[in-house]
């Protein structure tokens, strides 16, 4: 499997993706990878219903509970990824005693801003009524993902901060908070090529127009786009970046303002570390990076 890894790798660089439809072919062609050597969990539910149109695959972890929840939204720039292109890492937190829920959000550009994240918004919700279905304890709810996923996280539990469903924690791994400095031009010195560059502006500039437009204006001050602007509404909050991503300065702006605030937050920049890298296990800090949040979990859940 590491032979074909790098032979895609190798295709990539020779062929960057152009559109949606690229990503997801791409997204698909490493869920494979991706998922090698699924945790052991408890038991595994595909694409139960949430409304319609909207599902969610439900990790059970072992043992009777109560589970703590974790609503997990996986990355993909808006346009691409799924719960099964994120299963393995979405296991770890259920190998790890969490119940969750992998939501299956619509995607753009068929589905713009605001359709995943009332889709997100909508999954909160529903796993704190429903929770208990699994042996979930709705009252130790968290919400967590990675990159589009951070993004949506942020935004969901801002925006849900005075509703009976709040999440307690967040789990926001290098996520896009301020859509206003979105760039990948500004790249840490020295740092290595990662995913972000190898897609380049191009595709960057893709993910944004299909989820906001080519005209965002004053849309990308909106706190449910770019929660940075929320950041006193947050919950306690895990922020965790590659020191080899573009978006580094992403977290460390949500940091600073959740300092401002003075919101208990966990800040953390894995060196040398690429975008994307939490689901790349043959990476030492993959998994140390994912022990943290599990930790960090367990304080605030």
């Amino acid at each position: 499997m590491t032979s074909d890894l790098l032979a895609s790798l190798a295709q990539i660089l020779q062929s960057p993706p152009e559109t949606a439809d690229d990503m997801r072919q791409l997204v698909d062609r490493f869920a494979g990878f991706l998922n090698l050597d699924l945790p052991e969990v408890g038991a595994f539910h595909a694409a139960v219903p949430i409304a319609d149109g909207l599902t969610a695959d439900v990790i059970e972890p072992r043992g009777s509970g109560p589970h703590p929840v974790l609503v997990y939204l996986h990355g993909g720039g808006w346009i691409c990824g799924n719960p099964t292109s994120h299963r393995k890492l979405a296991s770890r937190f259920a190998e790890a005693g969490y119940l969750v829920i992998n939501v299956d959000y619509r995607l753009a550009p068929e589905h713009p801003f605001p359709a995943p994240f009332e889709d997100c918004m909508e999954a909160v919700r529903w796993a704190a009524r429903e929770a208990q279905r699994w042996n979930g304890d709705a009252s130790r709810l968290a919400v967590g993902g990675d990159s589009a996923g951070a993004n949506l996280s942020a935004a969901v539990a801002a925006a849900l901060a005075d509703d009976p469903a709040r999440p307690r924690a967040a789990l926001l791994i290098y996520g896009v908070f301020d859509m206003a400095t979105v760039s990948i031009e500004a790249s840490p010195p020295a740092a290595p090529d990662g995913l972000l560059q190898v897609l380049g502006p191009k595709m960057v500039e893709l993910m944004l127009s299909a989820y906001l437009g080519s005209e965002r204006g004053d849309l990308v001050r909106d706190p449910r786009v770019s929660p940075l602007h929320a950041a006193h509404r947050l919950p306690p909050c895990h922020l965790v970046v590659g020191g080899a991503d573009p978006l580094m300065n992403q977290s460390e702006d949500l940091a600073n303002a959740l300092a401002k605030a003075r919101i208990a937050h966990e800040h953390f920049v894995d060196d040398f570390m690429p975008h994307g890298y939490a689901q790349l296990e043959m990476l030492p800090p993959a998994r140390l990076a994912i022990e943290r949040m599990i930790a960090f979990l367990g304080k605030h859940l």
